[in-house]
């Protein structure tokens, strides 16, 4: 399995830029004729992270996750960062190509090289 880290050019300063989980979403109730003390937290899926960058960066978002779903998938690791898997290296390729070609600079990956066990 390969990972990249997807980074996209940012809208407004034009600068790289890649989505990370800060916190969870807490979702909670307003009742109106009593109290609700359910919350309940949940962290963004892969793509769902991505989706919320509309706006954020110059390139369509929902055709990178489109491009993306085509290779690999979209992931959340270590609860923090978007991350792109794929089966290989050969694939890997192949989605940092069609990006390339799709959006020109405005988004890249960045391979994550795993640490050697000795």
């Amino acid at each position: 399995m390969e990972r990249a880290l997807l980074w996209m050019k940012c809208a407004a300063m034009h600068d790289p830029v890649r989505p990370v989980l800060k916190r969870a979403a807490a979702i909670g109730w307003e009742a109106k004729h009593r109290q609700v003390e359910l919350v309940i937290k949940r962290a963004f899926k892969g793509e769902e992270l991505l989706l919320r960058m509309k706006g954020w960066v110059t390139a369509d978002v929902a055709g990178i996750a489109s491009l993306i779903k085509q290779h690999g998938k979209l992931r959340v690791l270590d609860e923090t960062d978007l991350v792109v898997e794929t089966n290989d290296k050969e694939a890997m390729e192949t989605l940092s190509g069609e990006l390339s070609e799709v959006f020109g600079q405005e988004v890249w990956l960045e391979s994550m090289d795993r640490p050697r066990l000795e």
